[in-house]
């Protein structure tokens, strides 16, 4: 059965580079592999993929070494169930604000005793070939990363009672909606808020994460490492915008455009 490699690396003391994949687009998944990314976010909040395209981003992902993990749309019991038996190491699971509300996911994405997880025999227990039910649902409930979105106002406030929650890995400080709940005071104020929230994730004992990173700002993600942030998202197609926008610019100035 396979090993989380991103949860290892966080658990090693190192910290995580994920590629935020919005669309249903298995070869990006093993291009950002091949690179070296830790992980990628499949994006099933905003993006338009089903469960079966889901489950062969995952395969892709499985293929070229990278850690496949599912930010999901919702906290329902049924939709975690069905995202994590696709194979899935991960979910990322949005707007987290009550302690209440992260306990409630921790116990669905893990099997007895730790949660409550339905168990089925599919492609995430390598199809009961070869591992019995017990040691497949006790590696399971090892690898499995489970990451709660901070990203309200009112997350931070409860923040000290998510931190006890037990079960839940990675809380992701997220810029997008953060910056919305506070009244969208501009990126300073959203950046302060986050450079404040995530030393606490991280004196709390859990993985802090930073999200709604700006690819052009690599000196602002590193400061977000170096402020404790060991689990960072970055848009793969502003990766890419990034990487054609440069290529343009510099093409047009070899032609003297």
């Amino acid at each position: 059965m396979r090993t989380n490699t991103t949860k290892a690396k966080l658990q090693e003391g190192g910290h995580a580079i994920g590629a935020i994949i919005g669309g249903f687009a298995p070869d990006l998944v093993e291009l950002f592999g091949a690179m070296g990314f830790d992980f990628v976010m499949i994006d099933c909040e905003h993006g338009p993929m089903s469960l079966s395209e889901a489950e062969h981003m995952t395969r892709a992902a499985e293929a070229f070494g990278i850690t496949p993990i599912a930010r999901i749309p919702d906290h329902d019991d049924a939709t975690i169930l069905r995202f994590l038996d696709r194979g899935l190491q991960g979910i990322i699971v949005p707007h987290v604000n009550t302690r209440e509300q992260a306990e409630g996911i921790a116990r669905a994405a893990r099997y007895y005793p730790q949660g409550h997880r339905g168990v089925g025999g599919g492609r995430a227990h390598d199809y009961g070939i070869g591992v019995g039910r017990d040691e497949s649902t006790r590696h399971v409930n090892e690898q499995t990363l489970v990451v709660c979105m901070i990203e309200e106002t009112e997350a931070v406030e409860n923040l000290d009672d998510i931190l006890t929650t037990p079960g839940v890995d990675v809380l992701h400080v997220a810029a997008g909606d953060l910056g919305q709940s506070m009244g969208n005071p501009g990126p300073r104020e959203v950046r302060r808020l986050m450079g404040e929230t995530i030393p606490r994730i991280r004196a709390g004992g859990k993985f802090a994460g930073a999200g709604g990173n700006n690819p052009g700002d690599v000196a602002g993600v590193a400061e977000f490492i170096r402020l404790g942030a060991n689990f960072v998202t970055i848009s793969a197609h502003g990766l890419l915008r990034l990487g054609a926008e440069g290529f343009m610019e510099t093409l047009r100035g070899e032609l003297g455009e």
